[in-house]
């Protein structure tokens, strides 16, 4: 077992305690997204519409957000509406001209004391790098309703609106990175970090997306500078962080993308042969339980590149 220890709780408290503090419009926990990439968005609805209960809420789906997959939530009914793009998009080589642009949670009862999240799964395209996404949303109560739906002009300022839109702010895309397929799957981007002299473990980050309609898993695989490879799982309990090695490997339910990134999911490179140098590419295999073996190679990023993988310690 690898551990991290952060000793910034306190720190880590003020800062939920000023983003509580702040949580009085609809707004999503994530308000910037990487463009060409999985988005998880999830909405926060801070209260009711003065004083009564919200039973139905309802999102808007902006143009440049695709492949939209809403979460059911207990106690609601989820019901979607399809429509037009206002353009053809590329998903995993394939165009798409249509699919998901309003997203209802109905039937429900979230009283006013109370906070909860409403949440769905998407593609942000690669064409809206550099733009931010309006997504309106609507609180419905019984008498009343609250609407998130005011856009900001050019250069004015969102928060100097009385009902704002939640939105998400698009970056440019990260380097492009190869793309590898594998019957349904589709594994985009593999990419590490640059690793001081002496290193001996780096990180390996990518995407997997599973088109079919069976499951798969990732068992094991290889990188050409690393006697050993393992998928790893990071998650914090309490000011603790824990990595693991997912002995079983990592599952690919049908129509999932899973992303592999500094600080979740990631691939680890054991016992380095040597350091990685930035603007190499590294050659592996990843392994799966039914598409069998696929050769790939990771681009070997900057090593203060952003996201760079943690430290382990023993």
């Amino acid at each position: 077992m690898f551990v991290i220890l952060f000793r910034g709780a306190l720190g880590a408290a003020a800062l939920i305690a000023l983003s509580t503090a702040a949580l009085s419009h609809a707004s999503f926990e994530t308000a910037e997204a990487p463009a060409n990439a999985s988005y998880k968005g999830v909405l926060r609805v801070p209260h009711g519409c003065k004083g009564e209960a919200t039973k139905t809420v309802r999102i808007q789906i902006p143009d440049g957000v695709i492949d939209v997959k809403p979460m059911p939530k207990a106690g609601w009914i989820l019901t979607t509406t399809r429509g037009s793009y206002g353009r053809s998009y590329d998903l995993y080589g394939k165009p798409v001209s249509e699919g998901v642009k309003e997203i209802v949670w109905s039937g429900g009862e979230l009283p006013d004391a109370f906070y909860d999240e409403f949440v769905f799964r998407a593609r942000i395209a690669g064409e809206a790098a550099g733009k931010t996404l309006p997504v309106p949303a609507v609180q419905e109560c019984a008498t009343g309703a609250e609407r998130w739906v005011e856009i900001a002009a050019e250069g004015q300022d969102p928060h100097k609106l009385k009902s704002p839109a939640p939105a998400v702010r698009v970056a440019q895309a990260a380097p492009a990175g190869r793309t590898y397929k594998a019957g349904p799957l589709t594994v985009e981007a593999p990419w590490s970090r640059a690793t001081p002299g002496g290193a001996k473990v780096a990180g390996g980050y990518l995407r997997i997306a599973n088109t079919g309609d069976a499951p798969d898993r990732l068992v094991g695989g290889t990188a050409a500078v690393a006697q050993k490879f393992e998928i790893h799982e990071m998650t914090m309990q309490g000011d603790v962080m824990r990595m693991r090695a997912l002995d079983n490997g990592l599952e690919i339910k049908p129509g999932q993308t899973v992303e592999l990134k500094p600080g979740g999911l990631h691939l680890m490179f054991l016992d380095l042969q040597r350091p990685l140098k930035e603007g190499e590419t590294v050659k592996g295999t990843l392994v799966f339980e039914k598409a069998g073996t696929v050769e790939v190679e990771y681009a070997v990023r900057a090593l203060g590149a952003r996201g760079g993988s943690q430290e382990h310690q023993h």
